[in-house]
């Protein structure tokens, strides 16, 4: 791995930071204030986004997209993490497993996906169902030559937005030493389709303006052609096409950390009291270096996952740990940050609270802390026969 970034991926790195700091952060507060993001600030966002050729820059040529490495959308995201994820939403990342799209399917989503035309919201957590993928409720059978689907989902981010829904659900049920185990199939839903609803979800101190949705099925029939690779192959499409998702939490983490880190620096270095900025008092001072070298540590560790994969190397592990340590990372570092402003960083007049809510739920959502652990630990341990 080469620590240093190349002059293109400079580029993208300035690109991505100077559209996010013009274009995200002035409708921010607004944001904010009011939970909503206006239909022309998103469609003016989405379509910045088209004319500066960076929608869809996760996917790769031969499909319309800008074929960045997973290194160079890792910088990507980490730029787009400094801002709203309200309205770094329609900066544009469709769903990467619509790469298993066949035959018809690349028409009628993949391509439009990837040109912006339609936007997807992928669906896999239930009411009784988030880390425990094999425990969802939600299930299709047969009939006829169709499916039906019967169900809820919940926590659906972007489905208030989406013109068609990944939906993961159980196909059918095996037998196994270890008790019973769902069969998992992945569906491609539109919004419109008769027995499938979709509504607002809970509020959440996360992340204003980005909505989670609940997803209903009710005797939701759906052809054979909308599903997504294999008839309970769902772990198969999952496990080439999500497990990089994690990335994306950690890199977003990252940037936001910096941002934070940056107002928490220069609040330290004007901030006066007792005759001195509050900077050279040990107790500030020592917590500014803590920060940055624990910003730095989960930047490289995060790029270095990202750059594993660009060499086909295992990085199953290193994705869990990056993940697992950025977002744990961003929770001490807004912490800090409010405890440097001190009562002001609890104040509206600042971001500083709404990092240090936003913080929250990033280690919980793609994975909870627990299940990186786990995953760590899995892949640490299983070679050992333990």
């Amino acid at each position: 791995m080469q620590f240093g970034l190349t002059e293109e991926q400079e580029m993208i790195v300035s690109t991505v930071r100077s559209f996010v700091e013009n274009e995200i952060y002035p409708h921010e507060a607004e944001v904010e204030r009011t939970g909503i993001v206006p239909e022309d600030v998103a469609q003016a966002i989405k379509q910045k986004t088209i004319d500066l050729g960076f929608y869809a820059c996760n996917f790769p040529e031969d499909v319309g997209g800008a074929g960045l490495s997973h290194l160079e959308f890792a910088l990507v995201e980490r730029e787009l993490g400094r801002g709203s994820m309200a309205l770094t939403h329609f900066f544009g990342r469709p769903q990467n497993i619509l790469m298993a799209c066949a035959g018809e399917q690349r028409e009628r989503y993949l391509f439009p996906a990837v040109r912006g035309e339609r936007m997807d919201a992928l669906a896999m957590t239930e009411p009784g169902a988030g880390s425990d993928v094999r425990g969802m409720k939600c299930q299709a059978r047969r009939d006829g030559g169709d499916w039906v689907l019967n169900g809820t989902k919940h926590f659906i981010s972007g489905a208030d937005h989406a013109d068609f829904v990944i939906v993961f659900v159980a196909t059918g049920e095996d037998q196994t030493p270890r008790g019973p185990k769902k069969r998992i199939t992945t569906f491609l839903v539109d919004r419109g389709t008769p027995g499938f609803t979709i509504r607002d979800g809970y509020k959440s101190v996360s992340h204003r303006g980005y909505k989670n949705c609940i997803l209903e099925f009710d005797d939701c029939r759906l052809s054979d052609a909308q599903v997504l690779g294999e008839v309970d192959g769902g772990f198969a499409v999952m496990n080439e096409w999500l497990y990089a998702t994690r990335i994306t939490v950690a890199t977003m983490a990252v940037g936001r950390a910096r941002r934070c880190f940056d107002m928490a620096l220069s609040y330290a270095a004007q901030r006066e009291q007792f005759g001195q900025p509050i900077g050279k008092f040990q107790g500030v001072g020592f917590q500014i270096a803590d920060m940055i070298t624990e910003i730095d540590a989960a930047d490289w560790l995060t790029l270095a996952s990202a750059w594993r994969l660009d060499q086909g190397l295992p990085a199953n592990r290193e994705i869990a740990s990056a993940k697992l340590y950025a977002s744990e990372m961003l929770a001490r570092v807004t912490d800090a940050t409010l405890q440097i402003y001190g009562g002001m960083g609890l104040m509206d007049d600042f971001p500083i609270e709404r990092f240090w809510r936003d913080a929250r739920v990033e280690r919980i959502w793609d994975g909870t802390s627990e299940i990186q652990r786990h995953i760590i630990s899995r892949d640490l341990l299983r070679p050992l026969g333990a």
